[in-house]
């Protein structure tokens, strides 16, 4: 997964019930594009995030 700064980050929810998280990656800590990914997601919760296979990066 390789992702730059103002990508879409989608964490499908993985659990019954569980919603999809949607976020802006505001930082890539990997080299050459990879995880882990400082996160800004919709609800104004900022975190750093090791996506995994539940996820996918939307080009902007």
């Amino acid at each position: 997964m390789n992702a730059t700064v103002g990508d879409r980050l989608l964490m499908h929810g993985n659990t019954v019930g569980e919603h999809d998280r949607n976020g802006e990656i505001i930082e890539v800590r990997g080299a050459h594009g990879e995880p882990p990914y400082i996160v800004r997601f919709d609800d104004g919760h900022t975190a750093l995030v090791f996506p995994g296979p539940d996820a996918v990066v939307m080009r902007q």
